[in-house]
């Protein structure tokens, strides 16, 4: 069937240009030049159309497949929870922000944030040192976390809880 619908569409182009072709000798070169520069136009904005489209796509797997890293349905619901069930993630639809939940509680974090974070749990070191590094990261980037996450120090069990967690079930590719 698309070569049929691939032929129709040659069929009209050839007809249209058959047209065209026949109403230049009547044209003047005004005329001329108007339909040279609108063809030229309509080429240029194919080639955007294009461009945009491709665009979308590439940003669109992006997005799946960090969702995918992430573990986050379509629904943007987290499958896994932690052991102590205090954390789980959702995500938006688009997968530009992730929520993380503690309790009755949520924290809003930026796809960016989200890789930030889990390389970081993913990174090398000890346990203590994964968690000194991820609670300087929410010191100096996200202190609001704090209200929402009580951590005092690296020592902290809430903190080594939502290390554990990010470090189970969550990932990034690349």
């Amino acid at each position: 069937m698309p070569k049929k619908t691939r032929v129709k569409k040659d069929a009209r182009q050839e007809s249209l240009a058959a047209e065209l072709s026949s109403l230049i000798p009547q044209l003047d070169t005004e005329g001329l030049a108007f339909l040279v520069e609108q063809a030229r136009v309509h080429v240029y904005n194919m080639q955007v159309d294009d461009l945009n489209k491709a665009a979308v796509a590439e940003e669109n797997a992006s997005r799946a497949a960090l969702a995918k890293a992430a573990g986050v349905t379509g629904r943007g619901q987290k499958v896994s929870k932690s052991p102590e069930g205090q954390f789980r993630m959702s995500g938006t639809e688009s997968g530009s922000s992730y929520y993380l939940h503690y309790r009755n509680n949520e924290i809003m974090f930026s796809r960016n944030e989200m890789i930030r974070l889990v390389k970081i749990v993913k990174g090398e070191g000890t346990d203590l040192e994964i968690r000194e590094r991820l609670y300087n990261w929410f010191d100096r980037e996200r202190r609001d976390a704090f209200a929402v996450i009580p951590m005092a120090d690296k020592f902290d069990n809430h903190l080594k809880a939502l290390a554990a967690f990010l470090k189970k079930n969550l990932n990034v590719h690349g």
